[in-house]
């Protein structure tokens, strides 16, 4: 698929991502944090005939140049940054995971800059956003020793510990759990990880969540959540932010899909994109 590279100017360095197709202007936002972004590529061709697609890399990882602070505000900045470097005034925004996550803070604080919102099964923005049930059910879908494993590794990456080689071998061991049956998990990609940037963007995502519920409620930007009902995310992150947000908000539940729902139910968020656009 053919596609153009842009660069945005930020604060310590430049964002880098790409751009393809025509029409509405549709910005992604990839989870992590500190993951490299490629993966959410594989969203693009679903969406590409009729919408103007771009997504980039988050600060934190080659190549783009920007690095530290990796607060949430820093972070929602950026995302208008990068509009501006595309020439977009108003955007749709599709968010996955912690990239949804990010989204909501982008709807609170700079919803001038969207014309929708698709939060694509998120840590949410109400209580601690289904962190902890999340946890819980990604333990229960894997062997108990590789579970220990995780749990050394993560403490260590969120003590600023930790190295991107056990950062990988972290995510790899878990890696099937994030799919709604795990025995039929596709192997998990090359994944690039920046231990700073995860630690230190869940820092400031806990310091933020007890706020955000109430800077989201009212909102006037169109929004839709897309959630895999086999996902180990619970249905409340998305349900309860939603519920909070008022009635500028829905929820669509993708029935047999866990977490990465283009893989397991191709088209889903373009339905979801092209429903909400509709109404």
């Amino acid at each position: 698929m053919a596609s153009d590279r842009f660069e945005a100017p930020v604060p310590g360095g430049a964002l880098v991502g790409n751009v393809a197709g025509d029409g509405t202007p549709v910005l992604l936002l990839h989870g992590g944090p500190g993951l490299g972004g490629e993966y959410v590529e594989e969203l693009v061709p679903e969406l590409v005939d009729g919408y103007r697609v771009a997504w980039y890399q988050q600060r934190g990882l080659p190549p783009s140049t920007a690095m530290a602070p990796y607060d949430v505000a820093t972070q929602a900045a950026d995302v208008t940054l990068v509009l501006d470097a595309l020439g977009w005034d108003r955007a749709v925004v599709v968010g996955h995971s912690w990239g949804g996550h990010l989204l909501l803070h982008v709807v609170a604080a700079h919803p001038e800059r969207l014309l929708a919102a698709v939060v694509v099964d998120p840590l949410g923005g109400v209580g601690d956003g289904g962190e902890e049930l999340f946890a819980a059910e990604m333990s229960a879908r894997t062997p108990a020793e590789d579970v220990a494993r995780m749990e050394e590794l993560d403490a260590r990456a969120m003590a600023g510990l930790g190295t991107s080689e056990e950062a990988q071998e972290s995510l790899r061991l878990v890696w099937p759990a994030y799919f709604a049956d795990p025995s039929q998990a596709p192997e998990m990609p090359p994944t690039p990880l920046s231990v700073e940037a995860y630690s230190q963007t869940f820092d400031s995502v806990h310091e933020e969540l007890p706020a955000l519920a109430g800077r989201l409620a009212g909102t006037s930007v169109p929004t839709v959540f897309v959630h895999g009902a086999s996902s180990p995310m619970p249905l409340t992150a998305s349900s309860d932010s939603a519920a909070a947000m008022g009635a500028n908000a829905s929820v669509v539940v993708v029935p047999a899909t866990g977490h990465f729902i283009w893989h397991e139910s191709p088209g889903a968020v373009r339905a979801a994109l092209d429903e909400l656009l509709s109404r």
